[in-house]
């Protein structure tokens, strides 16, 4: 046995390099990552390829190594050649996010360290490091002190955990689901959806509360329709309102709809997993009014503060909702119990085993502060604001609402023939193009242009810069 043990021990070992080996991965991955970063500002925002990355399927995963270099070929070639670059600032379409290099160097670390960041009896300096960034948050946004939270891996996890806080909260049992209602409107995100069906409240009604023309929700309505469904014997429950869409980037009336909320004993949540973290700006503060009164609230940092994909967060006006809902004991554990000084994230969201996701956030806060993060989303405001005003100077072109955020809607009307056709194909000339990167969604029944600015790296020029592509390919599909 002793000889076996060591066989496998020798074999075992490649698993840790040596100090040379670090070193030379070391200098192939950084001359990689750097040659990217250096040229990013010329690297198309998407590419369309045949290949579309299928070679990274010829390079089975088999029993012995392959060489560092070789890798990296593949991984450009295939990953970071093909479709849309996600770090690029002409990133203009769905709602881009970031990817800073500050986050990079907290992720190698948090990697290379692998602190547990779960529990607070493995990982107690992890885990208050991410509850000062939830109280930081909680803190911008305005809510109480007995908020708490959870660093999520997006907007679809924090928006179940906040979903599954309210339906417990509100004390819903099965029995309950075909009578209880949950009030929202077309443009909440389908992540919603999806965390009210794995939250089993698939049976619960859903009412569609009717939009104004600037597609925020029309309070008037909600107040109507709860009063309603009282009178009928249902069971109002929650409301579940938007800080940004993002399909127009609205704002719901927040204020309104949390006094409505409160007067009827309803859970709010709001989902600012785009907007929230506009509160950080002026004009942004007064626009997200009201949502420190929701009871649960979703913001990324992955999206409002660049970081890498990967980096949602949930914050619950009162943390014991939170506890109450995922709170869980094993016989295993019953030394992590001893030692409880704070509360472990593992104990308030459905991860027990999870990356220590706050040392992306809080190595760039400490090391450049909040003053750059700030800038950089009131430029995107600005931004947008002065992309609405150009476009309608463009013959043909017609904008949205005026925006509330940092997303633009907009369409091409051509003088004869099919608009939706012709926008249709405007959107994927300017896709084809690659420069810059758009999208598009359908606002009643309308084929409509979208322009989402968010991305740390889209200034003024790669505005100027999509101006121009639009006018040269509308002149294209005119000629």
């Amino acid at each position: 046995m002793i000889e076996k043990i060591k066989h496998f021990e020798k074999i075992a070992l490649q698993l840790e390099p040596s100090s040379e080996q670090r070193a030379s991965l070391m200098d192939e991955v950084l001359r990689y990552s750097e040659d990217f970063l250096n040229r990013i500002y010329q690297i198309p925002a998407y590419v369309s390829t045949e290949d579309k990355g299928k070679d990274i399927l010829l390079s089975p995963i088999v029993e012995h190594g392959a060489e560092i270099s070789s890798l990296i070929k593949l991984i450009e070639h295939n990953v970071d050649r093909p479709g849309l670059n996600p770090a690029s600032g002409g990133h203009l379409g769905y709602i881009p996010g970031g990817g800073i290099y500050f986050s990079a160097l907290g992720d190698y670390l948090a990697s290379i360290f692998n602190r547990y960041a779960g529990i607070y009896f493995a990982g107690p300096g992890a885990v208050r490091m991410e509850h000062m960034l939830l109280d930081w948050m909680s803190e911008i946004v305005g809510l109480p002190k007995t908020a708490g939270g959870n660093l999520t891996s997006g907007g679809s996890i924090a928006n179940l955990i906040g979903i599954v806080a309210a339906r417990d909260a509100q004390n819903l049992k099965a029995k309950d689901f075909d009578r209880s209602v949950i009030y929202l409107t077309a443009q909440v995100h389908h992540s919603v959806d999806k965390a009210i069906r794995i939250a089993g409240l698939k049976e619960c009604i859903l009412r569609y509360i009717p939009m104004d023309l600037n597609y925020r929700m029309d309070a008037l309505q909600l107040e109507r329709q709860i009063a309603a469904d009282k009178k009928s014997g249902l069971n109002p429950f929650l409301i579940i309102a938007s800080a940004g869409t993002t399909d127009t980037g609205s704002v719901d009336p927040l204020t309104v709809i949390a006094q409505i909320s409160k007067q009827n004993n309803l859970w709010l949540h709001v989902d600012g997993a785009y907007g929230a973290f506009f509160v950080l700006c002026d004009d942004g503060k007064k626009i997200l009014r009201g949502m420190e009164e929701a009871d649960s609230l979703v913001m990324d940092p992955h999206k409002g503060l660049f970081l890498p994909y990967g980096s949602g967060a949930v914050l619950v006006r009162d943390k014991k909702k939170l506890f109450d809902s995922f709170w869980y004991q094993a016989n295993y554990m019953q030394d992590a119990l001893k030692a409880q000084d704070e509360l472990s994230p593992a104990d308030i969201s459905p991860e027990l085993t999870k990356h220590f996701r706050g040392l992306r956030l809080w190595l760039p806060l400490k090391l450049v502060g909040v003053a750059p993060f700030r800038a950089a989303l009131e430029e995107k405001l600005l931004l947008a604001r002065y992309f609405y005003d150009e476009i309608k100077k463009i013959e043909g072109f017609e904008g949205g609402p005026f925006p509330d955020l940092s997303v633009v809607t907009y369409r091409y009307v051509p003088k004869k023939g099919d608009a939706e056709k012709f926008n249709e194909m405007l959107v994927k000339e300017v896709q084809n193009d690659g420069r810059v990167f758009i999208s598009s969604t359908m606002l009643d029944g309308k084929f409509t242009l979208r322009l989402a600015v968010l991305s740390f790296r889209t200034h003024l020029a790669t505005i100027d810069l999509l101006l121009e592509i639009l006018k040269e390919k509308v002149k294209l599909l005119n000629s």
